[in-house]
């Protein structure tokens, strides 16, 4: 993909044609989980649904790990490629593939070795433990894969290939989607068959990814004898993906907060809570993939020093993902009746889960604009600021919201402060703005 694409071409056009294929893939992610969440309701076992649910922040800790490498190498390669220097980036992308590699393999020894407290920790407890340990074992010894897969898709969609990034993703999603059902029912491995099915599918992924960076794409390399790391690199990429990676990590964080709050008024709020996350994921992986699609103009802009096409990206930036999640917020809050009732049959839960449902929806466009400002941070090279929105929604903030929250309201309280904290969250993205993005875009010198 030409530089023209980044340099020249409309702002509307450049921002779409690198965001809409992050989009259709996290899409494609939503089907699968939604997929997935549906066999394992289908069982009728609540104490198996969640067992497979306190599980989740799994997910977002391996995800926060592959991100140290992913976004905090994007980011930086962006701006190299910006100031235009492609090879810098071709290096740096070896180092960021390898290290995730290693970094993967060590979580998958020290997880394995920690595994009942860590359970425990969680939320798990009785006959929930049992099928959480079943899941548990083997997502464990898949995380070197899902930490790996991070990498490859992000510094694809960096260098300008975003449909090979889709294409990665998407394969992995439907061998998910296919063997789901194979190992839950026609083998009768319930929630390992859950978990093997998962893994299978991102070593898929993987296995692309790796094919097509190494024979279709001359901006990226699997080379070891490409690699190199400059004094001062390591730093610069860390700078962004250690903030990078507390985003995700305060997902888990705030699951488990959510689970352990609920699990004081029966397994069933957790299950709920499970599919609840499950249809949220509706909005928010369609906001996160138009606000991270864009991450790879804004960084080259920024490193270019293109301030007035700047301003014009992140005008654009805020108004297509603040607009898209008002929209789909308002649809999934009117649908919330028959998406609850297309996984639980009881009316009780059902009703349980439209409530909470509900109150989660205003908070996704609070969410977009301030993922829109992360992401701008992380472009920038900017990781404090970066780091300190993160820690907020589901991170300092929500920990203090739900504490607070229960206290003065229960069991309500708990199942609202997640929207509690994106208002507070909103409101500090605000003032970090004025403080470090409006400055860069009003200097006369980059």
């Amino acid at each position: 993909m030409s530089n023209d694409l980044f340099e020249k071409a409309p702002i509307r056009e450049a921002y779409l044609k690198l965001a809409i294929p992050v989009v259709l893939s996290m899409v494609v992610q939503l089907v699968y989980s939604m997929v997935d969440t549906y066999f394992i309701a289908l069982t009728g076992n609540t104490s198996l649904i969640a067992g497979v649910s306190v599980c989740t922040p799994l997910f977002t800790l391996f995800l926060a790990f592959g991100d140290m490498f992913a976004l905090g190498g994007s980011s930086y390669i962006s701006r190299l490629l910006g100031a235009g220097k492609g090879e810098d980036g071709k290096r740096l992308s070896v180092f960021c593939m390898y290290a995730a590699i290693g970094f993967g393999i060590l979580t998958t020894i020290v997880l394995l070795m920690f595994k009942t407290p860590i359970l425990r920790f969680l939320g798990a407890d009785g006959d929930v433990m049992n099928y959480a340990g079943q899941y548990y074992q083997f997502i464990v010894l898949g995380s070197c894969f899902i930490i790996y897969s991070l990498v490859p898709s992000n510094l694809l969609r960096t260098v300008g290939h975003p449909n090979a990034s889709m294409i990665t993703s998407i394969i992995g999603a439907v061998v998910n989607i296919i063997l789901d059902p194979v190992f839950i029912f026609g083998l009768g491995m319930g929630a390992a068959g859950a978990a093997i099915a998962t893994v299978i599918g991102y070593i898929t992924s993987d296995l692309f990814a790796i094919w097509y960076t190494a024979t279709k794409c001359d901006g990226l390399s699997v080379k070891l004898g490409d690699f190199g790391l400059q004094p001062g690199e390591l730093g610069k990429i860390f700078a962004v993906g250690l903030p990078a990676s507390v985003t995700n990590f305060t997902q888990t964080i705030g699951i488990t907060l959510t689970n352990r709050a609920l699990s004081g008024y029966g397994s069933d709020s957790i299950a709920v809570m499970g599919i609840v996350l499950k249809i949220v994921n509706i909005v928010m992986l369609v906001i996160v993939g138009l606000a991270f699609g864009g991450q790879p103009l804004t960084g080259y802009v920024f490193g270019s020093g293109n301030k007035e096409r700047l301003k014009k990206v992140l005008s654009f930036a805020y108004r297509i993902v603040g607009g898209t999640a008002a929209v789909m917020a308002a649809i999934v809050a009117l649908l919330a009746n028959p998406l609850m009732g297309a996984f639980l049959k009881d009316n009780a839960l059902i009703s349980q889960g439209v409530l909470m449902l509900r109150l989660q929806m205003p908070g996704m466009i609070l969410m977009g604009l301030s993922l829109v400002t992360i992401c701008t941070f992380q472009s920038m090279g900017k990781g404090m600021p970066a780091l300190i929105l993160s820690l907020c929604r589901q991170g300092i903030v929500y920990a203090v919201v739900i504490t607070v929250f229960q206290m003065l309201f229960g069991y309500y309280g708990v199942i609202s402060s997640q929207l509690g904290a994106d208002v507070v969250s909103v409101i500090i993205a605000a003032g970090l703005f004025l403080m470090f993005i409006k400055p860069e875009l009003t200097e006369d010198a980059h």
